[in-house]
């Protein structure tokens, strides 16, 4: 049975992702701030979810828990890091700023450096990014959030290119990009939100990215189209309509 860390598994995106690998039947360390929504989770599958409660702004917290769940599973064959904040922000209220950088840049860049220490010892492993189409270029109401998945993606990239000097080619990157999928995160977009992904149907196309070990997946597939568009718009253009 494979082994499963899920960041940010408390709603959204990641406890959805985490039900259906323990509906595939792996063992899932399950993470995140609310431990009751943690322990609602665990109480549906008692013998296969593992649970720790953190805030992944907290680094060391991090470093402490992932080692935990290492130690009692020994090996770990998947990690999906999911948690995220995002906050609409044009005035740039600092406690906002400083959050989202916290989260989104300093959290997730420790559960990504343990992670492929991790998988570099074993050998093998997975582990997959939950960035955003927002990844692409800046905006003028959440630059903080638009940058840091401009990170995110950069981070995961530059781990991809650190696999080539893993002997076993057993070491896979994958970075998921979400367009507006229907989670209470998308709530806190409000005019801005087109072309809603309903949540189940943004799982399952997560899990067959996981599964087929892409390198990048687009949620959905349309979202393919507006990243190409917004590569090749030029700056002046994206300043009048974002």
């Amino acid at each position: 049975m494979k082994n499963v860390i899920v960041f940010g598994a408390t709603s959204g995106i990641g406890k959805s992702i985490a039900k259906i690998l323990l509906n595939e039947g792996y063992n899932v360390a399950i993470t995140g701030r609310r431990l009751e929504k943690l322990i609602a989770l665990k109480n549906e599958y008692p013998n296969q979810v593992l649970v720790k409660q953190n805030d992944i702004q907290n680094v060391k917290e991090v470093e402490k828990i992932f080692n935990e769940i290492v130690e009692e599973f020994e090996t770990i064959d998947l990690v999906i890091q999911s948690s995220g904040v995002v906050h609409i922000n044009p005035k740039f209220e600092w406690d906002k700023e400083a959050q989202s950088i916290n989260t989104n840049v300093l959290g997730v860049t420790r559960v990504y450096t343990l992670s492929y220490n991790l998988f570099k010892k074993q050998q093998f492993g997975h582990l997959v990014g939950i960035s955003s189409i927002a990844s692409i270029r800046g905006n003028r109401s959440a630059p903080v959030y638009f940058a840091s998945k401009a990170y995110q993606k950069a981070y995961l990239e530059s781990l991809y290119i650190k696999t080539k000097s893993i002997k076993s080619k057993k070491v896979f990157i994958t970075e998921i990009r979400p367009g507006f999928v229907a989670t209470d995160m998308a709530v806190t977009l409000e005019d801005g939100v087109f072309w809603l992904v309903p949540l189940e149907k943004a799982v399952k196309q997560i899990y067959a990215a996981i599964k087929n070990k892409k390198r990048v997946a687009y949620i959905s597939k349309r979202w393919q189209l507006i990243a190409w568009i917004l590569k090749l718009a030029p700056a002046w253009i994206l300043k009048k309509v974002l």
